[in-house]
């Protein structure tokens, strides 16, 4: 195998490593932003839970005002807690 040979082989191959590396980084930068996208969608959907799970709460709190508002008219004792 001549020089020249050796050279255009070499050439051949860092052609195909550069063109294998502009594919991994270019898959790199869309995977990032997909990962931006779901974390963005997540801190959406976690406010959302929250202000759910504040909801019940409250509601919770009402049922327990209304139970013993119940108890109160009945004439009955507080149920223990």
């Amino acid at each position: 195998m001549t020089i020249d040979q050796r050279l255009e082989r070499l050439t051949e191959r860092h052609e195909a490593l550069t063109q294998s590396v502009e594919l991994l980084a270019a898959s790199n930068r869309e995977m990032a932003a997909e990962n931006r996208k779901t974390a963005a969608e997540n801190r959406k959907r976690d406010k959302r839970l929250g202000e759910i799970m504040e909801g019940i709460a409250r509601l919770a709190h009402v049922a327990e005002i209304h139970e013993q508002r119940i108890t109160d008219l009945e004439g009955g004792a507080h149920p223990t807690r």
